[in-house]
């Protein structure tokens, strides 16, 4: 009955916890020990583009690689990891000295053909041959896997769950900050929009005398110039790019917010279609209050973008 309470409270936690931000960095460590032997869990992670999973582990817990790794994925989609897993069994535990005859006989007579060939005395010391790998073993007694194996994955998802609460965390931060910055994109875009009447109504006024002076001497109609000059203007408007702007904050916004799976690549595109539209503003831009605001929406998106690559 209690593992059904545990169960349905992990289950729980996770479903809340798949909504949350996510780093891409953290630590979980675990243990586990018996009369008969002692195990500990290491799992670490940094960013990386894809997900990539090592797993270090003793020779007697091998068959367990496919498992652990499944487990692994099942919490985790993005990310360099490395899990560290070491065992020992307990002191005192009944343990033999075993001798490869067959490997000590090859080593001997691979020994006396090299001393025939080069006329040198062959080794005669027993010590020697004893040294060479593998002629001694450590034969400890068997290890029944398959009756700990339940209590290794439990131990494994310990060290698992350690991790991702330290991700939650760090996601939870890097949100905040990331908030903060859009809302500085946000109001900045504001400013820019009161502008925008303003500047495309004095651009029109600036060329419209400057080809009245160029063209004083020349019979021209008025009503025409006006006309030309309203279009050349409206190729300077960028309306449309502050309207996609504010949609780009919007999607970004609601994606970190409401992140139920790995968002870090969807919010990179995000951030390449903000700086695209910026930088097209940028070049249209011909009053310095406004250029002053879009270098500073620049180092913003480009600060943002440097911390999503954290992001799960």
């Amino acid at each position: 009955m209690m593992n059904i309470i545990l169960y349905m409270l992990v289950y729980i936690i996770e479903r809340v916890f798949s909504f949350l931000l996510k780093s891409m960095t953290g630590f979980g460590s675990s243990e586990y020990y018996n009369e008969t032997y002692k195990l500990h869990v290491e799992i670490k992670s940094v960013n990386y583009r894809y997900n990539d999973i090592m797993i270090h582990l003793p020779k007697a817990l091998n068959p367990l690689e496919d498992k652990i790794k499944k487990l692994i994925m099942a919490s985790l989609t993005r990310g360099k990891i490395d899990i560290f897993i070491s065992f020992e069994q307990a002191m005192g535990h009944h343990k033999q000295i075993k001798v490869d005859k067959d490997l000590a006989i090859a080593y001997y007579n691979a020994l006396s053909e090299i001393s025939s060939l080069l006329k040198i005395p062959a080794p005669g010391n027993v010590y020697e041959i004893a040294n060479y790998q593998d002629v001694l073993r450590l034969d400890e007694d068997s290890f029944d896997l398959d009756a700990a194996e339940s209590v290794i994955l439990e131990t494994v998802q310990k060290a698992l769950d350690q991790l991702v609460s330290m991700r939650i965390m760090e996601g939870q931060h890097l949100l905040d900050d990331l908030i903060m910055r859009l809302n500085d994109l946000e109001a900045n875009v504001a400013k820019i929009e009161q502008q925008v009447p303003m500047i495309l109504t004095c651009y029109r006024e600036k060329l419209l005398k400057k080809l009245q002076d160029v063209l004083s001497e020349t019979q021209i109609d008025e009503a025409r110039l006006i006309q030309e000059c309203a279009l050349f203007s409206e190729k300077i408007n960028f309306t449309e790019e502050l309207v996609r702007l504010k949609s780009h904050f919007k999607q970004f916004r609601a994606t970190i917010l409401d992140s139920n799976a790995a968002v870090g690549r969807k919010l990179d595109f995000i951030v390449q279609e903000m700086n695209r539209e910026t930088n097209t503003i940028a070049s249209k831009a011909n009053d310095m209050e406004t250029a002053k605001l879009v270098v500073e929406m620049k180092s913003e998106i480009e600060k943002i973008r440097e911390q999503i690559q954290n992001v799960e």
